[in-house]
């Protein structure tokens, strides 16, 4: 499943990327789909800036769902690379359940348009049933199917619902 989401900042390129990376816990209250955020490691290497934040989500799991999807599917770790010179950011979520059947990566452009900033996000979710544990080899697929149908219909409104806050956040915040 490929994810593509593409938004619009009404604040310059550098403070938005900025806003992104270094604001994250802060930017919570913004997104209504994420009840924490914790900062797991942070360091630089030359113009890169890596980072690893544990996310919990605070979406509802449907009804359907709820025999195969547990709370941990609310959860993830993302690993992420910051290139400053390029502004972007490369991504990799991990699932707190399911863990080796779940592979869900991407890329994140912020493009300079005037005063105002383009995101575009970029990424691929797969989930290889072969990988489900725990669970009859019969029910595999259709499990794969549920948590890629899950995960499909939050990643890309999750992402539209981040810049979302960033635009809330500067407005609030922002020092002309």
């Amino acid at each position: 499943m490929l994810i593509c989401a593409n938004t619009q900042i009404p604040f310059p390129r550098s403070l938005v990327y900025a806003t992104y990376r270094d604001k994250l816990v802060e930017l919570v209250p913004y997104m209504p789909n994420v009840r924490d955020i914790e900062v797991k490691s942070r360091s630089e290497v030359g113009s890169n800036i890596y980072t690893v934040n544990e996310w919990h989500g605070g979406s509802e799991i449907p009804a359907a769902a709820r025999v195969i999807l547990s709370e941990d599917m609310l959860s993830w770790t993302e690993y992420n690379t910051w290139n400053q010179a390029l502004f972007t950011v490369e991504w990799r979520i991990e699932t707190h359940a399911f863990t080796k059947a779940v592979k869900c990566s991407g890329k994140n452009r912020f493009l300079s348009d005037g005063n105002t900033t383009i995101i575009e996000s970029r990424g691929e979710l797969a989930i290889d049933p072969k990988q489900i544990n725990g669970v009859p080899f019969f029910l595999t697929s259709t499990i794969a199917n549920v948590v890629e149908d899950f995960l499909g219909k939050n990643i890309q409104p999750n992402l539209l619902a981040m810049s979302a806050g960033v635009r809330q956040y500067l407005k609030q915040n922002a020092r002309d």
